[in-house]
């Protein structure tokens, strides 16, 4: 193991550590230009959140809730290593839960330590937008990593979505359901990412119908018209991002709706099976969205392919009619004295009238053939 240890000290860049100070607070200052990093912190006994004359600090909470029971509930967002190295220690955080916290980019996961639970969530936000295009964004994702303790819960988010103080406030006002400790603030948030989850397929479904009802929707003359092949091939990226941020939470939500953990309430494991039900719903539309997207593109490019045809076969069918005069110009035209109806009177005549004549019947055959 102190092996391992010196290697990840070698190839992960070092981060700042908090210091702690005499008082026994750490110290997380950060610029002061920047806002700090702590969003909320508050301390719930019996599901009620206890009213302090004051702020109270990460430390001072936890001082609280070992003097006097109950949980607390921090929130960050985007904590520096230093800011959030402080937290860590007072909490007694896995340092690589830690690492992970802090740099983001994760994949959603759940993963057990000794007296946490470590979970990554993807937020999912739908970006309006008058017209779907080529490079438009569709979806914008953030982060929500959760710790779970026995007597504390603390988020750390990512990006500028999925904010959790309406969830707060809402949780705040369930003191039944809050008493049942982090465990139920964890399936609130959990059931918080997936409803955003379907509002976000939803909105995709009337993109996904749009693209749909342009290709396929008749173009002049009873033709297909199409539609821009970049503007579905940005729809199926966008789906891609969304099934990442999908996909790998059904595992977490099966573990925590199926396996007993300590840490969570078993009153509060029944409604994981809900999530994970809605958040299993939500895979197989994002699966259909991306296969049907294929079929689209397919259709697409079949009918680009078509609608070349089509060109061709005009083409080829006015060069065969232009072939005609063209022949016969060519043959008028070559230097011999002696050629049938030069001298006569009504030769030009007759000709031009022949030439005509062959060039509508072979516009009228080509064109009851449909080729023109």
């Amino acid at each position: 193991m102190s092996m391992i240890r010196d290697l990840r000290a070698v190839v992960r860049p070092s981060r700042p550590a908090a210091t702690r100070k005499d008082n026994g607070t750490y110290d997380t200052t950060r610029d002061p230009a920047t806002p700090s990093a702590v969003v909320d912190c508050a301390v719930y006994r019996d599901g009620v959140r206890v009213r302090t004359d004051q702020p109270v600090g990460p430390q001072e909470a936890m001082r609280l809730v070992r003097r006097d029971g109950g949980f607390v509930w921090i929130g960050l967002h985007e904590p520096t290593g230093a800011e959030f190295a402080g937290i860590a220690a007072e909490f007694g955080l896995h340092p690589l839960a830690v690492e992970d916290a802090v740099q983001a980019h994760q994949r959603p996961k759940l993963e057990r330590y000794d007296d946490s639970l470590f979970t990554v969530f993807k937020t999912v936000h739908y970006v309006d937008h008058d017209k779907l295009t080529a490079n438009s964004e569709v979806v914008e994702t953030g982060e929500v990593m959760c710790f779970t303790g026995r007597d504390f819960f603390i988020t750390v988010r990512h990006g500028g979505q999925g904010s959790l103080r309406a969830l707060r406030h809402r949780l705040q006002d369930d003191p039944e359901l809050l008493a049942k400790g982090p465990s139920a603030v964890l399936h609130a948030i959990a059931d918080h990412v997936v409803d955003g989850y379907i509002a976000v397929v939803d909105a995709l479904q009337d993109d996904i119908d749009e693209v749909e009802t342009e290709v396929f929707s008749p173009g002049r003359k009873g033709t297909p018209r199409g539609t821009d092949a970049g503007r579905i091939y940005q729809l199926k990226r966008e789906i891609l991002e969304f099934k990442r941020a999908v996909a790998p939470l059904l595992r977490p939500m099966q573990l925590l709706s199926e396996r007993p953990m300590r840490l969570v309430d078993p009153d509060i494991q029944k409604y994981f099976r809900d999530v994970a039900d809605h958040l299993a719903r939500v895979q197989e539309q994002v699966v259909g969205f991306d296969e049907l997207l294929n079929s689209i593109l397919q259709a697409n490019l079949a009918q680009a392919s078509v609608a070349q045809n089509e060109d061709m076969r005009k083409i080829t069918s006015w060069a065969a009619i232009i072939a005609v005069p063209t022949m016969v110009c060519g043959v008028y035209g070559m230097n011999f004295q002696y050629m049938p109806e030069l001298h006569w009177r009504y030769g030009y005549p007759v000709i031009m009238s022949v030439t005509v004549a062959i060039c509508l019947g072979i516009h009228r055959m080509l064109k009851r053939n449909g080729w023109l």
